[in-house]
């Protein structure tokens, strides 16, 4: 493991990402915080936003207060967009700067496909190439080679760690499948009112985005990615009137000569080195409590009362495994610590 400490600075710091990135952060042995931004709030503590933070920690500052030649990385968790310009600015000019963008910015590799499905030009085409979208447990060996890490969304992340160990071992049929994921409100960011006016909005289950839901055009990527092939599948999520926590529920169909118990087995062989991938019993019953403010993902795969019709249930903390904990375990990897370093 590395002895230094690496200077990191927090782009985005008060949206409710940002501060479980920060939580997580300052409680990481290996991480100096030297820069705290938003946009607004400028010379607040970043306790005035969240008790849970203990440490003292430099003031709300603004970007441009940056000293880039004085830090190593840049976690980026900013609206679509902006993350691509800040990067496109500085990516030359300092070339020992790393950055983990945890908005969208760099998901898609197809930037026509990034301007139909987010309603704007890509501004750093050009460094799409050199990022490397990532899950944790999926890029170990390659990660180190990049300077740009683009953490997935939360949705993806749920429906990727079952899905790809199955599709790959082709123990389940590549058409047909059936993705339902619930979320906590938070996944939505600060400004869910604005965007969710339904009535008795926390006190009931809302489905949205029926016909089209952004996060489709990653999910379909990272699938063909593992198995050189389209994947065909439905995907449709909710919001819950929980804060944060996801369960996906995905049903899908059994390759001839595969079963339940097959697929599981294929689970645990394929994380058996993985610190934070939990495989339950064969027809566990599953909710997003075990995993809330943790690292951890559940995975649980339960027979159904049609032969050959399998449901797989996946839980993550939407704010931590799907966001700021997999940009940490991501540092990790990028630096040689121990995977689970600030995430136990």
């Amino acid at each position: 493991m590395s002895l230094k400490k690496i200077n990191t600075a927090v782009l985005g710091a008060t949206g409710y990402t940002g501060l479980d990135l920060v939580l997580l952060l300052s409680k990481h042995p290996k991480v100096n915080i030297n820069y705290l931004c938003a946009t607004k709030n400028l010379g607040k503590k970043i306790s005035f936003f969240d008790k849970r933070i203990k440490k003292k920690l430099p003031k709300i500052s603004s970007v441009n207060k940056i000293s880039w030649k004085k830090i190593d990385l840049v976690f980026l968790s900013l609206p679509t967009g902006k993350a691509q310009k800040i990067i496109q600015s500085i990516y030359i000019k300092n070339p020992n700067l790393k950055f983990i963008d945890l908005s969208a910015d760099f998901r898609i590799e197809n930037e026509m496909l990034y301007k139909k499905n987010y309603g704007q030009k890509h501004k750093a085409k050009k460094l799409i190439k050199k990022s490397l979208y990532s899950i944790s447990e999926f890029v170990q060996n390659k990660i180190q080679n990049y300077r740009i890490i683009s953490n997935p969304g939360c949705y993806p992340t749920s429906i990727q760690l079952p899905l790809v160990p199955l599709l790959k071992k082709k123990l389940i049929k590549f058409n047909n499948i059936r993705i339902d994921s619930k979320s906590g409100y938070s996944g939505a960011g600060k400004g869910y009112e604005k965007k969710f006016q339904h009535k008795n909005f926390y006190n009931s289950t809302f489905a949205y985005a029926v016909n089209y839901h952004r996060h489709i055009a990653e999910i379909s990527q990272e699938l063909k990615k593992h198995t050189k092939r389209s994947i065909n599948f439905t995907f449709n999520p909710h919001l819950l009137p929980t804060f944060r926590g996801i369960l996906t529920s995905i049903y899908v169909d059994l390759k001839d000569n595969s079963s339940a118990n097959k697929l599981r087995n294929e689970l645990i062989k394929f994380y058996k080195k993985n610190k934070f991938i939990k495989i339950l019993r064969l027809n566990s019953q599953i909710g997003s409590g075990n995993i809330l403010n943790t690292n951890n993902c559940e995975i649980s795969v339960c027979e159904s009362h049609i032969k050959n019709k399998i449901v797989i249930f996946c839980a993550i903390d939407n704010l931590i495994k799907g966001a700021s904990g997999q940009a940490i375990q991501n540092m990790n990897l990028i630096y040689n610590f121990k995977e689970d370093l600030g995430l136990k």
